[in-house]
């Protein structure tokens, strides 16, 4: 059902555009907001937060995805503020599971410091042949899609939020 939009992550990040732009700007419209809005309430996660190397882009745009979907919009709200963090700790451990760490730094095999220039790199054909980025904004946009789907069906997702 959204495989159009696991299609767009993917070719979103391989035109350029970073690891959580793709994975949010590929659903952000079934919540109202624009392509640009997406990109712009996203721009600062890519590389692992603002290429610091930390939380995995398509982690944090997953994680920005299930806060559209579900969110306390009252400060009191504990239990869907509860819901939330429990949906999002559910997919960090799905990540984890899949992609072995939610850590960009891990996922590329770097080490150090000095990898955090924040410079980003030129996109070139070297680029995507060293990097799992293309597959992470998939598994990512395509664990979003399946959490939408088992909402829409009123499986567990939808249940146990």
């Amino acid at each position: 059902m959204y495989e159009d939009r696991i299609e767009r992550a993917v070719a979103l990040f391989k035109s350029g555009y970073n690891c959580s732009q793709s994975v949010v700007a590929a659903f952000a419209d079934l919540y109202g907001f624009t392509f640009e809005q997406a990109l712009r309430m996203s721009a600062s996660f890519g590389a692992g937060i603002g290429r610091m190397r930390l939380t995995c882009g398509t982690a944090c745009g997953l994680f920005q995805l299930l806060g559209l979907d579900l969110s306390a919009v009252e400060g009191a709200d504990r239990a869907t503020k509860a819901a939330n963090y429990r949906l999002v700790q559910r997919y960090a451990e799905r990540l984890r599971a899949i992609n072995g760490s939610i850590t960009c730094s891990e996922l590329l095999g770097l080490t150090g410091r000095e990898h955090t220039d924040p410079v980003p790199e030129a996109r070139t054909e070297t680029y995507y042949k060293k990097r799992p980025c293309p597959k992470l904004v998939e598994t990512a946009a395509r664990l979003f899609a399946e959490y939408l789907e088992e909402k829409q069906a009123g499986g567990e997702a939808a249940q146990n939020a």
